[in-house]
């Protein structure tokens, strides 16, 4: 087990290249920061003689830090609605942008992967990547019996580098959390517990392609919208082979043009399949942002990288069809009741005020195009609503949101006049009426209590157990025990200065994260 000092020294030294970058000062601005943390960014800004003028270099405090928090820096370069477009820019270097490993080392790597010649099993192998980022690097390649690939390796010595920064941040998270009051409410605990999942993930590339097939499953039924074909017989662990697409890079808008591409085909294509994806499916690719998206000759939109996938269950994918729907008809009472119904919101709250307060910050957007609206305004307002109404951050609510203002974004960018609830609310009227409709009604309840009397000795055993019943979100993973340095300190009986001082030099950098949205 890491030793606090070792957590310390970790935490204060991104905390340090953080301040060098001016990366911590709008802590000091933040009403939510607890005041000690806000005066320990300024105490780091002074400390490293670091002007609170100039631009922060977000991208190069990330890189400086390393791998773990080149993931954090890349999700948020997909959230100008919470950074702003200078900060997003300035991060967008850290999506395919750094320096590759070396190709002798990659073939060694390669080789002990599949334990044997690579020559076995490759006719041709690009020894320049096509990407590097920094989890893995992409080679061009073709197979033997001569399919043109694209091989996808991890960058040697990865999963040992992020399983000691999770480590640090799960024991700062705990900290964090201690301090009750908004840190409390935005569980960073949790939202570091999924951040590790999602990570896991990705650092485990037999999971990115079973995630891949899954998702091409889903979307069989989605016109002008596929997922490449997976190569399992040359695919392991660090080793992900996959079918080579041919095709533009969506954000290359006059690339796209120029072949005679449909732009506003393509722009509802995309926010279709992507609802298809979330509501229909519950299962979505998480991570659609613009070089994880490709237009092939006849306008079909392919996706790629599946390290971040996204999964809904049925009853939440109903409660967000309805919020949704609620949402581009104008019937705010009913987006209000459902939030409650969920358990999102506290019933100690009045559902009449709570449907008030949406409607505030949802009239505004009705009716317009995307380019007329500030999807960062109205995000301030949503999130101001929950702080008010003690919303608990959702995480799997805030990894939906994440990839829907990507969606958003990209689409915009093909069609500035595109309105996103009009584009919405056929699909989503036409789901409501299959799932929710009165033959679905009947055929649901018939189906429910027939799995009710089978699990019936079940349920009578769960209820002689007091199980609690599951709210809107999904049950939350077990947590590591963090033993938390005040305790230490209270059966020590010693000073809590060091503790104050160390802690505190830490937990800025983390509130950054967390208040941010770095970490959800």
């Amino acid at each position: 087990m890491t030793s606090p000092v070792i957590h310390f020294a970790r935490l204060a030294r991104w905390g340090i290249t953080l301040a060098r970058r001016r990366a911590l000062v709008g802590i000091e601005t933040d009403p939510n920061a607890p005041t000690t943390v806000t005066r320990l960014a300024k105490l780091a800004r002074w400390a490293t003689f670091t002007s609170k003028r100039g631009e922060p270099d977000y991208a190069g405090a990330f890189k400086a830090i390393g791998p773990a928090a080149i993931k954090l820096g890349q999700s948020l370069a997909t959230r100008p609605d919470l950074v702003g477009e200078e900060a997003a820019r300035n991060l967008l270097s850290l999506q395919d942008a750094l320096p590759p490993v070396g190709f002798d080392e990659i073939r060694r790597s390669m080789e002990a992967a599949f334990d044997q010649p690579l020559e076995n099993l490759f006719a041709e192998i690009d020894p320049n990547p096509v990407g590097a980022a920094s989890i893995a690097q992409v080679h061009r390649g073709v197979t033997t019996d001569g399919r043109r690939v694209a091989i996808k390796v991890l960058r040697p010595g990865i999963r040992e580098k992020f399983a000691r920064d999770i480590q640090t941040y799960e024991w700062a998270a705990a900290h964090v959390e201690a301090m009750g009051g908004e840190a409390l409410r935005l569980r960073p605990r949790l939202t570091i517990a999924n951040f590790k999942r999602w990570t896991n993930s990705e650092l485990d590339l037999r999971r990115e392609a079973a995630s891949a097939s899954e998702l091409a499953e889903e979307v069989k039924g989605i016109g002008g919208y596929r997922i490449p074909e997976i190569d399992w017989d040359r695919t392991n662990g660090r080793v992900m082979t996959i079918e080579w697409v041919d095709g533009i890079k969506i954000s290359k808008r006059d690339e796209l043009i120029a072949k005679g591409h449909d732009l506003n085909a393509i722009a509802e294509r995309l926010v279709i399949s992507f609802l298809t994806q979330a509501i229909s499916a519950g299962f979505f690719h998480a991570d659609m942002h613009q070089g994880n998206l490709f237009v092939e000759d006849d306008g079909t939109i392919v996706a790629i990288d599946f390290g971040i996938m996204g999964r809904i269950d049925r009853r939440a994918r109903q409660w967000l069809a309805e919020i949704l729907y609620g949402l581009t008809t104008g019937d705010y009472q009913r987006v209000a009741e459902i939030h409650f119904e969920a358990q999102y919101v506290p019933s100690y709250h009045s559902v009449g005020e709570f449907a008030t307060a949406l409607r505030a910050v949802g009239e505004p957007m009705r009716g317009k195009p995307v380019s007329e609206l500030s999807v960062g305004q109205m995000l301030d307002g949503l999130f101001a609503i929950t702080r008010d109404f003690d919303m608990q951050t959702q995480p799997h609510l805030l990894l939906l949101q994440k990839t829907m203002v990507m969606v958003e974004g990209i689409a915009t960018q093909l069609n500035p006049d595109i309105n996103m609830w009009d584009t919405a609310a056929p699909y989503v009227r036409s789901w409501i009426r299959d799932e929710l409709g009165p033959e679905a009604a009947v055929a649901e309840r018939i189906k429910e209590d027939a799995d009710t009397l089978l699990r019936l000795p079940s349920l009578i055993r769960r209820i002689e157990e007091r199980f609690p019943p599951k709210g809107g979100a999904p049950e939350p993973p077990p947590l590591p025990e963090i033993r938390l340095i005040t305790e230490r300190r209270e059966r020590a009986g010693g000073s809590r200065l060091g503790y104050l001082i160390a802690l505190g030099l830490g937990a800025g950098a983390m509130w950054g994260a967390f208040s941010m949205g770095w970490l959800g």
